[in-house]
């Protein structure tokens, strides 16, 4: 299907252009089948294995009911299931999985880890999140953009926060290969690697998409469609950090005041959120700083501008388009 049988789905940069767009076309397809009631079960009898080595709420979600709808098995492998680089190096556990299982999805840590699955599995492997990307993320993001705005192509995306890590990252990859305008607003100390900049500056060249830098949020919102940004402190991150990230970044939460310089833009966030004190961290970091929000306030989280639900809803229409484009023989 689309030419993407027994490939990976590692980052967005081993996709072409067109086969995102595929992947976005075959997603909107399965979702409205899905709205219709008809059935797809284009995967018929095929197994899959869900290691989670970080544990996720939509994620796993999105991957067991695309599984479901596929006519897939999944077997969930929590960090206490699975032995995988403690008493079995990655290696062993991809070639053993492999033989087990027709797919293979990895959430957790390092990219080099999903990317050793990928190598020795004999199966196509998915990116649920790593420390570096966040792929399945973006095509929800990208489908969700699509859906309020029509296209992807010539939006002006902001990012806000820390722009270092997966969401920065991915968001920067796929607007250059879908010929968006991308700008990072952040402390300089918080923008993407050098060497990812210049990798997606290559790809931005031939789309017409357009890579900014700016430490001045009111500088960067002009002419914003779509405003994004995420939690300070990823999974895995000590809690000692949070003084840190909220000193260096409170300048830059999503508020009221932010969203009125661009009447137009969209907001959005890939979840879970802290914007106000219905979360342990939440409330802890009320009582340590005195912020009933962190990194959006709850007026803007539940605006009609929001759009936050329709991309947590997307993941499991994109997900499920992966998983086919890769499971399924043309």
């Amino acid at each position: 299907m689309y030419g993407m049988y027994g490939r990976s789905f590692l980052t967005l940069l081993d996709y072409s252009p067109d086969e995102i767009r595929a992947l976005l076309d075959l997603a909107a397809d399965l979702k409205a089948k899905k709205k219709n009631r008809l059935p797809h079960r284009l995967c018929e009898g095929k197994n899959i294995a869900l290691v989670f080595e970080k544990t996720s709420t939509r994620t796993r979600c999105a991957f067991e009911v695309a599984a479901a709808d596929l006519s897939m098995h999944p077997t969930y492998l929590d960090p206490k299931s699975s032995q995988m680089g403690k008493k079995e190096s990655i290696a062993d556990t991809a070639r053993v999985l492999g033989r087990m299982y027709d797919g293979i999805e990895y959430r957790g840590f390092g990219q080099q880890i999903v990317e050793a699955l990928a190598r020795y599995a004999g199966v196509p492997v998915w990116n649920g999140l790593t420390n570096e990307f966040h792929p399945t993320q973006i095509l929800a993001d990208m489908l969700t953009i699509r859906e309020h705005l029509g296209s992807c192509a010539g939006k002006k995306l902001v990012y806000f926060g820390d722009a270092r890590y997966n969401m920065g990252n991915s968001l920067m990859v796929g607007c250059a290969k879908l010929g968006m305008h991308f700008t990072a607003c952040a402390p300089k100390e918080y923008f993407p690697d050098a060497a990812l900049i210049e990798k997606c500056r290559a790809i931005a060249a031939e789309t017409g998409a357009t890579l900014t830098f700016e430490t001045d949020p009111e500088k960067a919102v002009a002419d914003a469609d779509i405003f994004y940004t995420d939690v300070w402190v990823s999974m895995g991150e000590p809690a000692e950090v949070w003084e840190e990230r909220i000193h260096a970044l409170l300048p830059y939460q999503v508020n009221e005041k932010l969203m009125d310089l661009a009447p137009r833009a969209l907001f959005m966030h890939c979840l879970p959120s802290f914007h106000d004190l219905g979360t342990e961290i939440g409330r802890e970091m009320h009582e340590r700083f005195g912020l009933t929000a962190m990194e959006v306030t709850d007026g803007v989280f539940e605006s009609d501008r929001s759009i936050v639900f329709d991309e947590a809803e997307n993941r499991m229409h994109t997900i499920k388009a992966v998983m086919a484009a890769t499971l399924c023989e043309d």
